[in-house]
């Protein structure tokens, strides 16, 4: 089977990682990027594949890339935080590279990458929801990424919870990420703060009495201290978290939900509210099993791992 390189390429940076059959990462690099020079990325993704192959003998490269991926043709058909529009990825990184070339989803390569070496390895159906600035998702099912018509399937984030909510990113109002993520975190706690409650007293103090000088990390600082008020918001948007999780369910009913991000620092004051909204909100629930939530288990290494293993498969 022999080893294999797998890259996630994000808006800023590049991790690359040579990866054994046991999803093990033996060896790892980074780069810098700019997202707005197409050229650059892929000179930069390129060269730290030719470092790791400087010690490791590799077989393939699987690619993670932020974006609507083509996975059959390897075409990145849009990017919303890098330059690419109907990008010939795996055709340009294969000349660049010499070796054959996956690209897959970011969030795919991660939820593969958990299925196959992490929290959800003991099922065969599987949704991983990272909740980070955002909320992105991966699918597995019956033991494969599902990725859709033309491969965009899995953008979780973007399911309309609240008809007519809040504006998305998306140009969508409503959304699951308006609710649900490190933003929707953010507003709610800075909201908090302009109000001059009282309630918000500790919030206040240690973002220096500047709303939108307050950051996720300090809601979880200030939940982890036993602050009523950041215990409040974690556990609202984990109510959120697991009401979109049950409408995922209707539609996929999927064995597990893992969820990973920078919420999974929070552990339970986020993922507890999530598991009860589950249970009260899934369909039928009185008549199926529960449907674990669980936090993931390779963090920011996920589609390192995942992207590589697909690319051993696909060899």
């Amino acid at each position: 089977m022999g080893l294999t390189i797998g890259v996630d390429i994000g808006g800023t940076k590049i991790a690359a990682g040579v990866v054994d059959e046991d999803g093990t990462m033996i060896a790892k690099t980074r780069r810098n990027t700019s997202a707005s020079d197409v050229g650059a990325i892929q000179a930069e993704v390129a060269d730290a594949v030719a470092e790791l192959r400087s010690e490791h003998e590799v077989i393939a490269v699987g690619v993670a890339a932020a974006g609507f991926v083509d996975a059959a043709s390897g075409v990145v058909l849009f990017a919303p935080n890098l330059a690419w529009r109907d990008e010939p990825l795996k055709a340009d990184l294969t000349k660049r590279i010499g070796l054959p070339v996956v690209i897959e989803n970011d969030a795919n390569a991660a939820a593969w990458g958990e299925f196959r070496f992490g929290a959800a390895r003991e099922v065969e159906d599987a949704v991983l929801v990272t909740v980070g600035t955002g909320l992105g998702g991966g699918i597995v099912m019956d033991g494969r990424v599902l990725r859709g018509h033309v491969g965009v399937g899995g953008e979780l984030g973007h399911v309309r919870m609240v008809p007519d909510g809040i504006r998305c990113g998306c140009g969508n109002r409503g959304c699951w990420e308006q609710y649900a993520s490190g933003n929707a975190l953010q507003r709610e706690g800075r909201e908090l703060v302009a109000t001059g409650s009282p309630f918000g007293a500790r919030l206040s103090e240690l973002c220096g009495g500047d709303p939108e000088k307050l950051r996720g990390g300090m809601i979880t600082q200030a939940a982890g201290e036993g602050d009523a008020a950041a215990l409040d918001l974690l556990a609202d948007l984990g109510h959120w978290l697991g009401e979109g999780m049950a409408q995922i369910a209707a539609v996929l009913d999927p064995a597990l939900f893992v969820v990973g991000g920078g919420v999974v620092e929070a552990g339970d004051l986020v993922i507890g509210p999530a598991r009860a909204a589950l249970a009260r909100q899934l369909t039928g629930r009185a008549h199926r099993p529960e449907i674990g939530i669980v936090p993931a288990a390779l963090g920011t290494g996920a589609g390192v791992i995942g992207a590589a293993d697909l690319a051993r498969a696909a060899g």
